[in-house]
């Protein structure tokens, strides 16, 4: 038997960030930040970086993007370094990505591609597998354009009437819009299910608190320490990316459902929007979101600006609603390494904590109970003295806010949602006159 050749795995790497003057100061963060953003994604899929280095762009070139003088100096520290890929931390063309593959002889792949890759080896479920394949797919379709050379070639026709036939490049794109519209199919299945899902929890309705921020800003470490679950959560960018739902109890005794979603980043591709637009839809169904921060990195500013961008993005494609500001609990997480959460100053009402020590999660649970119950009805129901039942109810499922005992009835102040009103009147229908 023959052996059969394969090529080498890609190990040696470089990354690169083109600095445009005129977007960075635009934003919060520097050039250097964002290279070594680029280069935690790049080593997040194993690859080993031998250099990085930040770029000034004067002006961008159609070509290359990069200036001549650049690519050469470029070409010149892959080949000496062995080179096999080289990361552009940006959006390139795809005759950008092309022409740069030919001058550096090596693969090219620029800061979409990237985090692609990435979802793509983390994707766990099959939710997540189609979302990730959505999001190639159409990444893919946008590269067609002068990518490869063989997309030139003509099939022939059919029977005996000849004609120039379709194009390589027409039957790939043709092939991959049939794909993409086989997956978006199969991920309004997913959407419907998570819609009936929603609607048995509304049957039991036990509130939704979504985890969302920007990645490795320690969500799913905050998460497990919560809820005592086993979601992976490790010091890298995107560790996990599918959604994990788990019960908690607060300290009202009110129980929670928590859901962690996945992590946000600066530049966010759109295809990544669209096709995890299923997951996103539990954050838009949260009772309360829980915005968590590192507020340790010292581009927490910036990141906490990203993370709200995605979410107003969210509003303008009509997924989130626009109140959702209203319910937030920022969390200020990793506060152990700058001393624990009594030297991080509490701003705006944050709640610093520390998912690895704990500290301050008692904290957190209140702020959560507290901001359930801020925007509740409040409703005055007298009670007779011996209905325990009743009163055991309201103590459980409400939030009450004053108790007066009298001789024969109880009064009592409690904040209670819409639905566990209503709950209250189909258990309790001797009560409903008694409801002011």
């Amino acid at each position: 038997m023959g052996l059969i050749e394969t090529a080498p795995p890609v190990r040696r790497a470089a990354v690169i960030f083109p600095a445009d003057r005129t977007s960075l100061r635009a934003e919060l963060r520097g050039a250097d930040a964002r290279l070594e953003e680029a280069a935690g994604l790049t080593r997040s899929i194993g690859l080993d970086i031998m250099f990085q280095q930040v770029i000034p762009l004067r002006a961008a070139r159609p070509a290359t993007l990069l200036g001549a003088g650049q690519v050469e100096a470029l070409a010149t520290k892959v080949h000496e370094g062995g080179i096999d890929v080289v990361v552009v931390d940006t959006r390139l063309s795809p005759v950008q990505q092309r022409n740069l593959e030919k001058a550096l002889n090596c693969k090219v792949i620029d800061r979409t591609g990237l985090i692609l890759d990435i979802f793509g080896a983390r994707a766990a479920t099959r939710e997540g597998v189609l979302q990730v394949e959505l999001a190639h797919l159409a990444y893919q379709k946008s590269r067609l354009v002068r990518l490869w050379t063989h997309l030139e070639r003509q099939r022939g026709g059919f029977g005996f009437l000849g004609g120039p036939g379709e194009t390589q490049m027409e039957a790939d794109r043709r092939m991959l819009s049939e794909r993409m519209v086989k997956l978006k199919k199969e991920l309004d299945q997913v959407r419907r299910t998570r819609g009936l899902h929603r609607a048995a929890r509304q049957r039991v309705p036990f509130p939704v608190v979504a985890f969302v921020g920007y990645t490795n800003a320690g969500k799913s470490t905050l998460f497990n320490a919560l809820t005592g679950a086993d979601v992976q959560a490790e010091d890298q960018l995107f560790a996990t990316l599918d959604p994990t739902m788990r019960s908690v109890t607060l300290p009202s005794g009110r129980r929670i459902i928590l859901s962690d979603t996945v992590g946000f980043i600066s530049d966010l591709p759109t295809e990544l929007i669209a096709a995890f637009r299923a997951t996103l839809e539990e954050v838009a169904e949260a009772d309360v979101i829980v915005h968590v921060r590192n507020v340790a990195h010292p581009d927490s500013d910036a990141q906490r600006e990203d993370v709200i961008q995605v979410l107003n993005n969210l509003v303008r494609d009509g997924v989130l609603d626009e109140t959702w500001p209203e319910r937030v609990v920022e969390v200020l997480n990793k506060s152990d390494i700058l001393g624990g959460v009594r030297q991080v100053a509490h701003v705006g009402g944050a709640v610093p904590v520390s998912a690895l020590t704990q500290e301050g999660l008692p904290d957190l649970l209140s702020a959560i109970d507290a901001q359930l119950t801020a925007h509740l009805p409040v409703i005055h129901v007298k009670l007779s003295i011996q209905d325990g039942a009743a009163m055991a109810w309201l103590y459980e499922y409400g939030d009450v806010i004053e108790r007066t005992d009298e001789e024969a009835i109880i009064r009592l102040t409690v904040r209670l949602s819409d639905n566990d009103l209503k709950r209250f009147e189909r258990s309790f229908p001797e009560y409903l006159d008694l409801i002011a």
